[in-house]
Formats: structure tokens, C-alpha cells, sequence
């Protein structure tokens, strides 16, 4: 197989993220909900936060690397599906960690390697641009489900304890974001959007 064989391989095999239904709606329905987003529409609109919203990352970085990591980083969702945030985490790490090795395996070895490492980053939480783009990960959900009258907070139960949790590392990246989720936090607990399990 040629170099061009195995990168129309992988192209033509991500165009599986499209089909990825997330837990999340879209936002601006109006009064029905919105319907699930997919993956590709997330992936594409977080990439897009990023470019827009770098002058508030806590850090210099190196936005090309941003973006290369935020397009990558969910691929793996081809195999693993989306694991809700605020869902049952189970055996995500294992199903993503395989998914990765396939897909990105399908690529010539030097670009396999490259977004495998690219994913690794974003997972780890250790450099400057992956703080940022986990930062641009986590934001735009807390903006769905203020919009979606609660979203996945009200299906799964989510108290403002596990919220802050999940959440937080969107203040390792931006305290400027942080401070912004925090205020939909504050409306989402206001407007009794919040069901907490026991």
C-alpha cells in the first residue's frame, strides 16, 4: 500500500466520527430541544473556540499544536463511542487507548506516531497547549445544557459537587473561561437544572 493508499484510508475511515451521537444537544432550538450533536460538529466547533478564544489561555501556546491536538483527540470515539462526562466511565481508557492504535495506525508510521503522540498530550493535561485545548473541550457542554434546560445535567444527575469536578480543569487552561462556566453553573443551579442522584 503507498503512502497516498494509507492516508485515503484513514480519511475515508474518520468520516465514521459524523455517525458518533454525544449526550449534548445543540444549542438555539427554540422551544423543542435540540437534537444530539455528533462528534465531527463538536470536533469542529471546539477547534473553532480555540482559534477564537486563545488571548484567554492562562499560557502562551502554540495554537497550530492546539488545533492538531483537538482534531485528533476524539477520533477514537470511532471505536470507543462517546463516553458521557458525567456518565460511567467504566473501561473508557482501554477502548480508547485500542481505537487509537487502530485508526491512527492506519496512517503512514511517521503520521501515526504524530497523532498518537498529539492524543497522548491532550490526555495527559501536562503541557500548555493541552491544558488549553482540555480547557475548549470542556466549555461548550456547560453552554448546550444551559441551553437544552439542564441537558445531560438532568440526565444523569449531576450535582454542582461532580460539575465542579469535571469542570475544573477548564480553569488549568483559562480562569477566564473557568469564571465564565462557573456563571452557567450559577444559572444551571438557579433555574433548577440540577437533579443530584443519591
Amino acid at each position: 500500500m503507498t503512502r497516498l493508499d494509507q492516508q485515503l484510508a484513514f480519511v475515508l475511515e474518520i468520516d465514521k466520527l459524523k455517525q458518533i451521537l454525544r449526550r449534548t444537544r445543540l444549542l438555539y432550538a427554540g422551544e423543542e430541544l435540540g437534537r444530539f450533536e455528533n462528534t465531527a460538529e463538536h470536533s469542529w466547533h471546539i477547534t473553532l473556540m480555540a482559534v477564537v478564544l486563545v488571548e484567554h489561555s492562562n499560557e502562551a501556546v502554540d495554537l497550530g499544536r492546539v488545533i492538531r491536538m483537538l482534531l485528533v483527540h476524539d477520533l477514537v470515539e470511532i471505536d470507543a463511542g462517546d463516553t458521557p462526562a458525567f456518565g460511567d466511565q467504566g473501561s473508557k481508557e482501554k477502548l480508547e487507548a485500542a481505537g487509537a492504535a487502530r485508526i491512527f495506525g492506519l496512517l503512514p508510521e511517521d503520521q501515526g506516531e504524530e497523532f498518537m503522540a498529539l492524543w497522548r498530550e491532550f490526555e495527559g493535561r501536562e503541557t500548555a497547549e493541552s491544558r488549553y485545548a482540555n480547557a475548549i473541550d470542556r466549555l461548550l457542554p456547560s453552554f448546550q445544557n444551559i441551553d437544552n434546560r439542564g441537558g445531560s445535567w438532568q440526565d444523569f444527575g449531576v450535582s454542582r459537587a461532580k460539575a465542579d469536578a469535571r469542570l475544573s480543569p477548564i480553569g488549568e487552561g483559562s480562569t477566564a473561561l473557568w469564571a465564565a462556566v462557573q456563571r452557567v453553573l450559577d444559572e444551571g443551579e438557579a433555574r433548577g437544572w440540577r437533579r443530584e442522584r443519591g
